[in-house]
């Protein structure tokens, strides 16, 4: 049995769907909200024969995947975030890259030569990563206007991916993808006006009007801190609402509080886009914190640390 393991969010969806388009194999899936990232454990060792996995920290799985390859099980692992310490085996191929500008489909597009670009272009969208996404289109000749589509495709895709648990989701993220496997290319999604696209843009549009009333907790020239209330509505946004900020202040840093079931909060970190780096410092020195240098955050913010959250991510980019 294969399993393809891949985070929730555009970038691990449209990574595998780049790999299946490519490479038909029929595997069980394990995904999930995009901040579910320890799935490896989920994968079964007895019946495991290969393991795929994609845009999935390393050094939070260090633990899995080393079992699954004492085990005599061969890995393809393929990621931007922080590794840890990478476990020394010949049964591991893994395909890292930490680089602020650069994400798990961007890889993928490599190891493929280019074969699906366009799903990878809309997944640079979706990471925030608009400018390096604006230079694959360049050099690929696109028009405007598909520009554009894939931008939101992008867009919609990721913010699908944020939420407490699946149910706050409008497509669970195996759902999602197996759903775009039928289209070889985009702009047949965006042809068919019935098609997921147009659902996710008119749940994009919605959330994103009630986000944009969000509380300012924080403001000033370095980086600014908004709070969204306990609801499915700003689970959703939590992070693109992030990148919407990012977008509007490139020289700032942001921080999205939302708050827990247990009064603690799920921060969402962007480095400012003109000074790509650090997201994943400032998130670390909290115990639930990671993520990657442009864009990271805290699972379980206790309330009392909010001031000391900010008083970091200040300090940090100041």
């Amino acid at each position: 049995m294969h399993y393809d393991v891949f985070n929730g969010d555009a970038d691990g969806i449209l990574a595998l769907l780049q790999l299946r388009l490519a490479e038909p194999k029929p595997s069980t899936l394990i995904t999930g909200v995009k901040r579910d990232i320890a799935l490896l454990k989920q994968v079964d060792v007895e019946l495991a024969q290969s393991v795929t996995v994609l845009d999935v920290s390393m050094e939070k799985n260090t633990e899995s995947l080393t079992a699954l390859l004492n085990d005599n099980i061969p890995v393809f692992y393929v990621d931007h975030h922080r590794t840890g310490d990478v476990p020394e085996s010949p049964l591991l191929t893994s395909l890292v890259n930490t680089s602020a500008d650069v994400c798990t489909s961007l890889l993928v597009n490599d190891y493929l030569k280019g074969k699906h670009h366009l799903w990878a272009i809309a997944a640079a969208f979706g990471d925030n990563l608009k400018h390096v996404a604006a230079r694959h289109c360049l050099l690929n000749g696109l028009n405007e206007s598909l520009s554009k589509q894939l931008e939101a495709l992008g867009t919609f895709v990721n913010y699908n991916g944020y939420g407490r648990t699946t149910d706050d989701l409008h497509f669970h993220p195996a759902e999602l993808y197996q759903q775009l496997l039928a289209y070889q290319h985009p702009e047949n999604l965006f042809s068919q006006k019935s098609s997921l696209f147009y659902d996710l843009e008119s749940a994009y549009q919605q959330d994103m009007s009630m986000a944009n009333n969000a509380e300012v907790v924080f403001d000033n020239n370095v980086c600014k801190v908004v709070s969204l209330e306990d609801a499915k509505w700003s689970r959703r946004v939590s992070g693109v609402f992030g990148n919407d900020l990012a977008n509007r202040s490139p020289d700032k840093a942001h921080g999205v509080l939302t708050k827990n079931l247990d009064g603690t909060y799920t921060v969402s970190v962007r480095a400012p886009l003109n000074n790509k780096q650090g997201a994943d410092e400032v998130c670390i020195q909290f115990p639930t914190g990671g993520g990657r240098a442009g864009a990271a955050g805290i699972n379980a913010l206790p309330e009392e640390q909010i001031e000391q959250f900010i008083s970091v991510l200040n300090n940090y980019y100041d």
